[in-house]
């Protein structure tokens, strides 16, 4: 996937098939997120910007390894969503290889809700950085630090309904709790990139 032209996986993931699908996407959400304040930070270096060198380094080294990081999760979706298809096709003839079906099908979904889960951190950290980087970033390329946020929403969002379509099929009540807790700060995050957003706004209509 990280070599994959857009075309190629917008195809894929328009295909009748398990994966792609949205968990990749939240991903990619996030990774333009990321990526998006990497160019803000880019153009916020030069002596204009100079007292704030050490800063933006740190924010250009983060959203380069978080784009990473998202990068990989989206191919992690993927995979994990082909281990539940796997899953749904064991044989369930028997007694026993229905109990075997049930098992592998609540493991495979546990599998399936832990990159969404990571998405979601990824995606804080976004707005994290889209708030370090507000204040003193390029005010020319100022409505991009609000396009990476809402990016970063979108990611947050999107990966809480890819956990939440899980919970009901694991059985799992430690991996449920720790999913749900992870799904429960979504709001958070949304309500911050909104604040961002708003700052943007405000500033560009003056």
């Amino acid at each position: 996937m990280r070599d994959e032209t857009i075309s190629g996986f917008l195809e894929r993931l328009a295909a009748r098939q398990p994966a792609p699908g949205g968990g990749a996407s939240a991903a990619l959400h996030a990774a333009q997120g990321a990526a998006l304040l990497g160019m803000v930070a880019r153009y916020t270096t030069g002596a204009k910007y100079a007292e704030h060198h050490e800063a933006i380094e740190r924010i250009i080294t983060a959203t380069d390894e978080l784009r990473a990081a998202a990068l990989q999760l989206a191919q992690d979706d993927a995979a994990a969503f082909g281990a539940v298809a796997d899953a749904y096709r064991l044989p369930k003839g028997t007694d026993e290889e229905k109990a075997a079906r049930s098992a592998a099908i609540a493991a495979a979904l546990v599998g399936a809700a832990w990159p969404p889960s990571e998405v979601i951190g990824v995606a804080e950290q976004v707005v994290t950085a889209a708030e370090g980087l507000l204040p003193v970033g390029n005010r020319n390329v100022l409505s991009d630090v609000a396009a990476a946020v809402e990016a970063a929403r979108a990611a947050a969002t999107t990966a809480r309904v890819n956990i939440e379509v899980n919970l009901g099929g694991i059985t799992d009540e430690r991996a449920r709790a720790e999913l749900a807790e992870v799904a429960g700060e979504v709001d958070g995050i949304a309500t911050r990139a909104d604040r961002v957003t708003a700052t943007v706004r405000a500033e560009i209509a003056e």
